[in-house]
This record gives C-alpha cells, sequence and structure tokens, in this order.
C-alpha cells in the first residue's frame, strides 16, 4: 500500500511539472502537452462563445500560460509592451497636437525596439564595441523570449497605424490584450495588423464546415511539413551537413543546402499554416503568410511570396518611411537596401543575418533598376514558358545561396561549405547517397512536389477534408497524431523561428 501511494505521488509530482515552464522543453504546436490542453481549451472556449468579456479574458489567461510555458517570467514583458501601447494609443487619440502625438508614438518606439534590442542586440553590440576599443567582451547572461520579435511588431503596427489616422484605438484593454496575445501566432507569427484583427474580436462565433474542414486541412498539413518532413530531413542530413562541412563531399554539400531549403519552408510554413488553422477553429481569419515561394521567378516575387506578413510590415512600416519610391532612383535602391539589412538584423544578432538580410536587399535593388531599363512593370510576373522556367530556377539558386549565410553557424561554416562545394564536388558519389540518405532524399522530394503542385490540386484535396463527415474528421486527424508520433524522433524538435 505505501509503494502505490509513492508511486501514485511520484507520477502526481511528474504531471505537475509538465505545467511548469522548462526550458530546455518549451511548448509546441507539434507537442503532446499542447494537444492536450488545446483540446481543452477548445470545450471551453465553445462553452463560453456567447459570452464575450468571459470568453476574451479566458483566452488571454490561456495565451499568457501558453507564453509563460515557453519563456518563463518573461511573459510580464508581453503584459508591460500590451500596457503601454494601449495606453499610448489612447492618449494619442485624446490629443490633435501633432508634436504630442509624435512623441507618443516615438515613446512607443524607443519601449518596444529598446526591449528588443536589449534582448537580441546587447551582446552582439556589446562585442563589435569592444572589439573596435581593443578590449574583451564578456557577454551578458541575456535570456531571449520566445517570440518577442513578432508580438513587438504586432504591437507597434497598432500605434503606428493610430499615429497615422489608419485605425481608431480601442477603448477596452481587454480587446487589446487579447490581439496581443492571441496564442495561434504569439511566438512565430504570421505578424497580424490591427486592422485586420480587431474588427473580428467581437464578432459573434462561428466556424462554419467550410472553415471547419479548411482548419483541418491546414493543421494536419502544417503539421506533416513540420514533424514529418522538416524534422526528420534535419536531424538526419541537414545539421550533420553544416555542423561540419568538411566531413562531406562538395555534391553532400549542396544536397546539404537543397534540404535546408525545404526544411525551413516546411519548417515556417508548417508553423504559419497551423497557427492560421488554429485560429479559423477558433472563427478568426489570418492572412495567408507563404504563397509557394519557390515558384517565384524574381527576387521582387519572392518576397511577395515568403513571410509575406513579415515582408509587408517591413515595407509599409519601413521601407515607406524611408521615403519608398518617392524620392528618385537611387534613393530607392538605397531604401530597399537598408530595409532587407534591418530586415536581416531583425533575425538575429549575427553578421551572418545581416549578409544575409544585405544580400537580398542588393538583389532588390538590381531588379528594380533592371525592370527601369527593360521598362517591365512587374518582372517575373510577366514570364512565361521556357523563360519563366530559367528565372525560377536562378532564383531559386540565389536564394538558396543566401540560405547558406542564414543557417551557417559563422562565416568560416559557410566558406568551408562553399569551397567543398567549388572544389570538391564528387559527382560520382551521387548513387552512393541516394542509397545511404533515400528515406531524406523521398522526403526532400515530396517536399518539393508538394510545394510546387499547382494549386487547383490543393483546393480539390482541401474541398475533400471539407466534405468529410465531422467524425471522419476527427478520425482523420487521431490518426495522423498517431502516425506522426510513431515516424518522429524521441524530442520534439523546436520550430526554426523561434529564435526569432
Amino acid at each position: 500500500m505505501f509503494l502505490n501511494n509513492f508511486d501514485l505521488n511520484l507520477d502526481f509530482a511528474k504531471l505537475g511539472r509538465e505545467f511548469i515552464y522548462d526550458p530546455k522543453s518549451p511548448i509546441m504546436f507539434n507537442s503532446g502537452l499542447f494537444i492536450w490542453l488545446f483540446v481543452v481549451f477548445l470545450f471551453i472556449y465553445v462553452a463560453l462563445r456567447r459570452k464575450d468579456n468571459v470568453r476574451l479574458l479566458f483566452v488571454i489567461c490561456f495565451s499568457y500560460y501558453f507564453y509563460y510555458k515557453s519563456s518563463g517570467i518573461y511573459f510580464l514583458l508581453l503584459a508591460l509592451v500590451t500596457v503601454i501601447d494601449f495606453y499610448t494609443g489612447y492618449w494619442m487619440n485624446k490629443t490633435t497636437e501633432r508634436a504630442k502625438r509624435k512623441s507618443l508614438v516615438v515613446l512607443s518606439l524607443c519601449i518596444n525596439l529598446g526591449l528588443l534590442g536589449y534582448f537580441k542586440y546587447t551582446n552582439f553590440f556589446g562585442q563589435i564595441f569592444c572589439s573596435l576599443m581593443g578590449h574583451n567582451f564578456s557577454p551578458f547572461d541575456i535570456f531571449l523570449p520566445v517570440g518577442i520579435s513578432f508580438f513587438t511588431f504586432q504591437s507597434l503596427s497598432y500605434t503606428i497605424d493610430i499615429y497615422r489616422k489608419e485605425i481608431e484605438p480601442l477603448n477596452n484593454i481587454l480587446d487589446y490584450a487579447f490581439y496581443v496575445s492571441f496564442f495561434p501566432q504569439l511566438v512565430a507569427g504570421p505578424i497580424v495588423r490591427a486592422r485586420d484583427f480587431i474588427p473580428q474580436i467581437r464578432k459573434p462565433v462561428f466556424v462554419s464546415q467550410e472553415m471547419f474542414g479548411r482548419a483541418i486541412f491546414l493543421i494536419v498539413g502544417g503539421l506533416f511539413k513540420k514533424a514529418v518532413i522538416s524534422d526528420y530531413i534535419s536531424i538526419n542530413f541537414v545539421d550533420r551537413i553544416f555542423d561540419n562541412p568538411l566531413l562531406y563531399s562538395g555534391l553532400e554539400n549542396l544536397m546539404g543546402v537543397y534540404g535546408y531549403a525545404i526544411q525551413i519552408y516546411c519548417d515556417f510554413s508548417g508553423y504559419s499554416d497551423m497557427a492560421i488553422g488554429i485560429a479559423l477553429l477558433l472563427g478568426f481569419h489570418f492572412n495567408i503568410n507563404f504563397n509557394s515561394p519557390y515558384k517565384s521567378a524574381s527576387i521582387t516575387e519572392f518576397w511577395r511570396r515568403w513571410h509575406i506578413s513579415l515582408s509587408t510590415w517591413l515595407r509599409d512600416y519601413l521601407y515607406i518611411s524611408l521615403g519608398g519610391n518617392r524620392k528618385g532612383k537611387l534613393r530607392q535602391y538605397i531604401n530597399l537596401i537598408i530595409t532587407m539589412f534591418i530586415g536581416g538584423l531583425w533575425h538575429g544578432a549575427s553578421w551572418n543575418f545581416i549578409v544575409w538580410g544585405t544580400l537580398h536587399g542588393v538583389a532588390l535593388a538590381i531588379h528594380k533598376a533592371w525592370l527601369g531599363i527593360t521598362k517591365q512593370k512587374k518582372g517575373g510576373n510577366k514570364l512565361h514558358g521556357w523563360r519563366r522556367c530559367i528565372a525560377i530556377i536562378i532564383t531559386f539558386h540565389f536564394v538558396c545561396f543566401c540560405w547558406i549565410f542564414f543557417r551557417g553557424n559563422n562565416f568560416t561554416t559557410v566558406l568551408n561549405l562553399l569551397t567543398q562545394i567549388f572544389t570538391s564536388f564528387h559527382g560520382e558519389l551521387l548513387p552512393q547517397l541516394f542509397e545511404g540518405y533515400w528515406k531524406v532524399f523521398a522526403l526532400i522530394s515530396l517536399g518539393f512536389v508538394m510545394h510546387f503542385m499547382p494549386d487547383r490540386y490543393e483546393n480539390k484535396l482541401c474541398n475533400c477534408v471539407i466534405q468529410m463527415p465531422f467524425f471522419a474528421k476527427v478520425i482523420m486527424v487521431v490518426l495522423f497524431i498517431y502516425v506522426v508520433i510513431q515516424m518522429k524522433g524521441s524530442d520534439v524538435q523546436p520550430f526554426i523561428y523561434f529564435q526569432f
């Protein structure tokens, strides 16, 4: 009897630890704990669907717990940003003096970017300063809260839009807290604009059969892309290549680059699909965040298809603020480079990210110049047939070249990888490589096939899911989760964009 009670206490203790923040195991959409929590959450959410304030408060509490499970005590930062920007917008609307309005939006910018700068860039700029001064630098022990780049940018869009008089401020802090903390997109996007989301907050909860079916399709598809394709090729091939490129031939390094191209797409678009699908289950509509980016025939088109919520944010709040294309061609090119330079820095405190962003900025400027020279308006969008195919191949390989800087741990890794590709290729190893890594290459191929699949086939598949009976959808989800659990590794792999 004593032993049975002892074991029971141990089980309860272990269960209790699952609900406490663990820095080594942040909660994710593809974790078992989230799935069980979300099922319970969904039942309560449906029960509260006619009680707006209680429902909003419940979702806020769940979102804050979700963030606590991701970043611990730093959920207080989320609360701080929420309170400051809500009252900044409120006071901004109360005054008509341009100077006061400008000072308030500057205050919001300083606080949000200040928090972002402290947590992400203190050690980076400290190291640069000490290097210039000839001193050694000891990095500060600074924890990077998960998703801080996403919720600060999202909150900033609210205050900037109020300053520009594009939206009216909210009068209820409960609504604003709901907007900033809404858990599906809290830690890795997509970045949801206030003008798109706020009008949906107080609408009656309604999920049609079409919405429910599309949500299931997005969640299952996103989970497959992340937990099956991305995680498997990452653990079993890509990570090995980038950890030590010199151990592998140039052919293997090149395949590692191609593998990373589909890995990061499946990882990030998979998360976005799940976030959009989960929001849809709750009655909220998010804009698409990825639109088959490797189908792009130009770098400009690529950024209209890749991480759309970030690229449009940078365009609307940075590129246009710098002057956009209103101050001449040369200034437009400089603005593009500056925008992408900052976009690279947004991804992390590393020279690799800066080079990655700058390369894209220079490419965008060159493409804009080319469009001007050739008198084209839409670039690759006007290409058809074999010309478009060639343009897609060139754009894809430029993007892959830039991914080397994005994924490489440092410039030494980048240099070693490129050296192997150009000086030690060994194409004769291709049969052996396919034989040894056939599962990896099968999943890489499947990822590219899914990506390049015509939209009409994807829509037909989605419609098939929509037409399925309710219980058939539930059984499909349960069976799919079981299959994913059987296929994936022992550890749940974090999403790549959690670090940003």
